[in-house]
């Protein structure tokens, strides 16, 4: 601390002679008195000496004493920056987790209000749908139970679902006497006629009616099997005869009764001899009759069919009769009318026609083709669209 305190007094020596000159006196030469002078001097020197060094020591002082301060300042100012480093250290780290734990939080949070806000849309859509009106709800139940129908008859090619939803549908709507709905009334009636004017054919009625015929063809007789009741000889007009075994009376027995009237031994033989010609006669017309035969057969190779024929000509109708039923089965009404018809072919071409049973097998048959037809069912489009109508409030 002292050796930069030295070079002080020198500099503030120079600088007093400096000063001494305005305020020192004009020296007065006195030749006797030269020694005092400079004892005064050299005094006066010293205590500026002695004053500057104090200053320089009291100022040297007083910087050491502000350097300490500064360095004790600074060495406190150090430690309160490395603990408010070290605080902001731990405040950085706990802001980052509470900022994880925060969007963790948001996370949660954004997930519950979704489930909230599915929430409530199911349970708006659910006090929307109770507090519809009664006619909003009738609407809407025609409008549904409508279209079922018209799936169920578009599958069972039957028009009888639609029949009946149609007309369960009017009288629901009847019962609520609101004329706002009278419209939606109107398009029904429409529709029910259309649908009724189309002519669908009845599956299941039809089925039967080939369940039926297949079981009469074991039943039906062939046309080589039938007897026919006019192949009986017809008895001649000698050959009738009273229910007595005695000839019926005629121009020969009036000549014999007027000759027997004459000669009663004459007429008696002439009367057995009639008798036995005539029964003789019989019996060989009979014969005869019994060994020729004629009929009018429209197709000659029916008649030449062996019984194990027949049995394969029964087997081939039941089967044309069986494609015909599941052609009708799967809609396929066109294979249906093709193996009717090769039926019909069949039923009178090999099977007695005069045969009752022939008769229904063909009637049956009939029937069947021709109710087999397509027909599409037409759609409700004008009661939908007044269904809809009545729904938008229109």
């Amino acid at each position: 601390m002292t050796e930069p305190q030295t070079p002080a007094p020198s500099a503030d020596a120079s600088s007093a002679p400096q000063a001494a000159p305005p305020t020192a006196p004009a020296p007065v030469v006195v030749p006797a008195a030269v020694p005092t002078a400079g004892l005064d001097f050299t005094k006066i020197l010293l205590s500026v000496l002695i004053a500057v060094s104090i200053v320089a020591v009291w100022q040297g002082w007083t910087a050491s004493q502000r350097v300490k301060n500064l360095e004790r300042e600074l060495v406190k100012r150090q430690q309160d920056s490395a603990r408010a480093a070290t605080e902001a250290r731990l405040i950085a780290t706990e802001s980052q987790t509470a900022a994880r734990d925060t969007v963790a939080r948001t996370a949660l949070l954004e997930a519950r209000l979704a489930e909230v806000a599915l929430q409530r849309g199911q349970l708006e859509d659910l006090i929307q749908s109770l507090s519809r009106s009664r006619d909003e709800n009738l609407v809407v139940d025609i409008d549904a139970s409508l279209r079922v129908a018209q799936q169920q008859a578009a599958l069972t090619a039957s028009a009888e679902p639609l029949v009946t939803a149609l007309k369960s549908a009017d009288d629901r709507i009847a019962r609520t006497h609101q004329p706002r709905l009278d419209r939606v009334r109107r398009a029904l009636a429409r529709d029910l006629d259309r649908v009724k004017s189309v002519g669908l054919a009845d599956t299941a009625s039809l089925v039967i009616k080939l369940d039926e015929a297949i079981r009469l063809v074991d039943e039906l007789p062939l046309v080589n099997d039938r007897l026919s009741n006019d192949d009986a000889p017809a008895a001649g007009p000698a050959t009738a005869a009273s229910a007595n075994g005695k000839a019926a009376p005629g121009p020969a027995h009036a000549a014999s009764a007027v000759a027997a009237s004459s000669d009663w031994l004459n007429a008696e033989w002439l009367q057995w001899g009639r008798t036995a010609w005539d029964q003789v006669a019989t019996a060989f017309w009979k014969e005869t009759r019994s060994l020729i035969r004629v009929r009018r057969i429209e197709h000659p190779d029916a008649m030449l069919l062996s019984p194990e024929q027949g049995y394969f000509a029964r087997e081939n109708l039941k089967l044309r009769l069986l494609n015909a039923r599941m052609a009708l089965l799967s809609r396929q009404y066109s294979t249906a009318q093709n193996d009717l018809r090769s039926s019909q072919q069949a039923l009178s071409r090999y099977f007695d026609a005069a045969s009752r049973k022939t008769l229904l097998a063909r009637d049956l048959v009939q029937q069947v083709l021709a109710q087999s037809v397509r027909a599409d069912l037409p759609r409700l489009d004008e009661t939908f669209a007044a269904l809809s109508a009545v729904a938008a409030g229109r």
